[in-house]
């Protein structure tokens, strides 16, 4: 396949995503979407790190830009990295699990990603994201279908710690796991100091390296 050939491919599953409508209209798991469908995503076939999180919020939901929230700020102070390096696709990939704001419980916090999303176009997409080095996997929805049952049955804490083991498993592709940039985490991040320490420097030393390396394509 030519790469012009497979850009057409990745332009065509794209929109086939934007225009998807599977969770309100054909619902596999639990009720309808209550509200319209508005998928969210970044990709393109240069990107070199990929972004791998949960779902938008009602904030993205409004505005269509995936993390444009104080997640996506403190995800960015985290990187090391401004919004123009953030938002170009040519270098960032932003893929999450759900594509659609899931809606609020009654409590007020985010029903998890709705599960046909994943299974519907996940696999699909990644075929096309072959300059990928670098994986951000945000949460545990994206951590068990990154990682697997290990990182499924540890859950988030445990599988940041091991931050390092999971970098290390393969030095093609490196995988970071992360916890959510939520403001909601920050009582954990107080607690877990070595994340800030530890863990980001070497996760912006690695964001600069892959950014800085030759795109093939």
């Amino acid at each position: 396949m030519t790469s012009s050939s497979s850009s057409n491919d990745l332009d065509g599953l794209l929109a086939s995503i934007r225009a998807c409508r599977i969770c309100r209209e054909h619902p596999v798991y639990g009720k309808p979407l209550s509200h319209e469908t508005r998928p969210v995503l970044q990709v393109s076939k240069a990107a070199r790190i990929c972004i791998a999180s949960q779902a938008p919020g009602t904030r993205v939901h409004k505005t269509g830009r995936p993390f444009d929230d104080p997640s996506g700020v403190r995800l960015r102070n985290w990187l090391g990295i401004d919004e123009s390096v953030f938002y170009d696709s040519s270098k960032f990939a932003i893929i999450p699990m759900g594509f659609c704001f899931p809606g609020l419980r009654s409590d007020g916090s985010d029903y998890p990603p709705r599960r046909e999303c994943a299974e519907t176009w996940r696999a699909k997409l990644f075929a096309h994201l072959p300059n990928v080095k670098l994986y951000l996997i945000i949460g545990g929805y994206a951590q068990r279908w990154h990682l697997g049952q290990v990182a499924a049955r540890q859950g988030v804490n445990r599988t940041v710690q091991q931050w390092r083991e999971v970098y290390d498993a393969d030095p093609f592709v490196r995988r970071f796991p992360l916890p959510h940039p939520s403001w909601h985490n920050n009582k954990w991040l107080a607690r877990n100091t070595w994340f800030e320490t530890n863990l980001l420097p070497a996760l912006r030393a690695d964001v600069r390296r892959v950014l800085d390396s030759e795109v093939i394509c």
